[in-house]
Parts: C-alpha cells; structure tokens; sequence
C-alpha cells in the first residue's frame, strides 16, 4: 500500500473504545477519520474530548475508513467485523473474537476469500514484561498462571473465562505451539449469574501441562505466569511489568566462591544457578497492538494475532466453560 498513513474509524465508545479513540492518536501510521457509538451521548463525550469527528453508523464508517476498529460488545463483534470484511476492510477486533465459534469461523473463512489484514486484540501479547521474558521461553512443560481482579459490574455479562482468563489462554497457546490433548475446569458464581472465579488445567500433546486460574472477586489484583521448562524458571509480572529468569547450567571447574551452586549427584554433576532480570520496555501494550496493526497493513505482513489466532483462543475458553458445565453459544 503506497500510503503512509491508514484512515481508521472505531466502532464502541465505551470504557475500551475511549482508550482505543487515544491510543490512536499516538500511533503515528494511523489517521482517525471518525467514532459511531448507537449510544450518542457516549459517542460525543468521547469526540468531543478527543476532537474525533462524530459519524452515524456502522455503515457510515466503513465507508471513509481502510480499516475499523471493532470495540463493541462481544455479541455484537461478528456482525461489525462480517460488514466491514464484505466491504474490503480491514479489520481490528477486540478479544474475545466472536460470541460463538461458529461466528469466529465464518469470519475466518470470509477473510480467507479476500486476503485483508484481520487483528484479534489480545493486548497481553505486548505487554512489555511478557516480550521481555518471550526469548528465554523454550518449550515449557509446566505453566501456572493467576489473574485476579478485583469487582467491577463491567465485564460481569459474561463468565470470568472470556472476560479474563482468555488473556491467559492466548498466551499459553502461542508458547506451547502443540495441539490440546485435554482440558479439566471449575467455576463458581458468587455475585455474578456466571462463573467469577474459575481453574482450568490445560494438558498437550506434547506433555505440557497448564495451570491457569482467573477470578474477579479478589482484594486485590495480579497478573502473574511461571514457565518451568528443562534447566530454567520463568517469572512474568504483567502487572507490576517485571520479568525474572533463573537457569541451571553444567559447571565445570571450580566454582566462584560467592556463586550459587547445586550437585545432582555423581551421574548429573554440579549446576550454577544464575538470575537474570531482562531489561523491560515501558510501552503502551494497547498503542503497540494498534501500531502493528497498521503495519501489518501497510508492510503487506502476517498481523501479530491473527484471526487463527483469536479462534484458537476462542475455542480453548469455550472447552474450559464446557468442562464447567456451563452452557456456550452454538
């Protein structure tokens, strides 16, 4: 695409939608060309306070816009993403991709005929600590994962699983790359009609096993992931945005006298435990998937969470709710 710049328009002008309509802004290959809300004093508060023009509807936008960001309701993705997809769009979309898998699917198979660029929001892929850790991560064979909120009646229309633990699901899935040999889940509904507090555990074909557990009704909160994998420990704190790796390596020779040290015997030898803090990047996790959004675009590259990728997701969360034995949308 010869252009500098790609004209965007948002769709939502709700809690999300007005950091996306900010975000935006600050992305320099991205010109907001406009914001629809059907709510119109959220949509002009929103405008008004970023000087964004006000358009009238879905359709209004996809037509001045190159691509559309899809900040609405979940049960309301599809339909946003399918006709701005049937209009040679392309298309950001926030997690979870779709209400049911099928609506995911038919988006899929939609993009697959017309070859636009379709991002699936799945903003803890750029949080900083987490692409800090990502080069130490090695096929890990154990993953434990907590992320705790604390309550807010936003989100609570739908089960803690696509609010929160879906974050967690994409990330495992793009660390262990191997297919899903099993899922076991629990849930419980305290204040909510859906579960608020749920674990899944996650076993691979390649033997990984997953720990994840996501509530919205703790003290406080923390969004924290280990990774054991074979002679290191990986600690994520997305959070406070810090990253810890410890790592065992063969010692030869006599050791420093102020090193830590581990013998596993005649047969394994001795170890040296090392600590290494990787150096994390303040950014903007939000503004950095808009930015690679755009230039996915505008480089005629792969997105960084493609449409596979947030079906994937999707899929995973809604194994978990089945084991729950709470009832998913067809």
């Amino acid at each position: 695409m010869s252009t500098d710049r790609i004209r965007i328009g948002v769709l939502g002008a709700g809690h999300l939608g007005r950091i996306h309509v900010q975000q935006i802004l600050e992305v320099p290959e991205l010109e907001l060309v406009g914001v629809f809300d059907p709510d119109p004093d959220k949509c002009e508060r929103v405008c008004a306070e970023f000087g964004a023009s006000r358009l009238g509807s879905v359709e209004e936008v996809i037509a001045v816009a190159q691509a559309v960001d899809v900040v609405t309701p979940t049960l309301s993705h599809h339909a946003c993403a399918l006709s701005a997809l049937q209009a040679d769009r392309h298309v950001f979309i926030e997690k979870p991709l779709t209400n049911t898998i099928a609506e995911g699917r038919e988006l899929l198979l939609e993009n697959r005929a017309r070859g636009n660029k379709v991002q699936v929001g799945h903003v803890e892929r750029f949080n900083p600590a987490f692409q800090a850790a990502l080069p130490a991560l090695s096929g890990p064979m154990f993953i434990e994962g907590h992320r705790l909120a604390q309550f807010n009646p936003r989100g609570t229309d739908v089960p803690v699983v696509l609010d929160l633990m879906v974050h967690d699901l994409d990330l495992v899935l793009h660390v262990v790359k191997s297919p899903v040999r099993e899922v076991h889940a629990s849930g419980v509904a305290v204040v909510s009609d859906s579960p608020d507090i749920a674990n899944a555990r996650i076993v691979f074909a390649n033997g990984c096993v997953a720990n994840l557990t996501a509530s919205r009704i703790s003290l406080k909160n923390m969004r924290k992931m280990r990774f054991f994998q074979r002679d290191a420990y990986i600690a994520v704190d997305m959070l406070e945005r810090s990253a810890e790796i410890v790592r065992m390596s063969p010692l030869e020779g006599e050791a420093d006298p102020f090193a830590i040290t581990l013998d596993l015997g005649p047969e394994k030898g001795r170890r040296a435990i090392s600590f290494e803090r990787p150096e994390v990047h303040p950014t903007n996790a939000i503004r950095e998937e808009l930015r690679t959004f755009a230039l996915a675009i505008l480089r005629d590259e792969p997105p960084a969470v493609g449409l596979e990728d947030g079906l994937a997701a999707l899929e995973l969360a809604h194994q978990v709710l089945e084991r729950m034995g709470e009832d998913v949308p067809s």
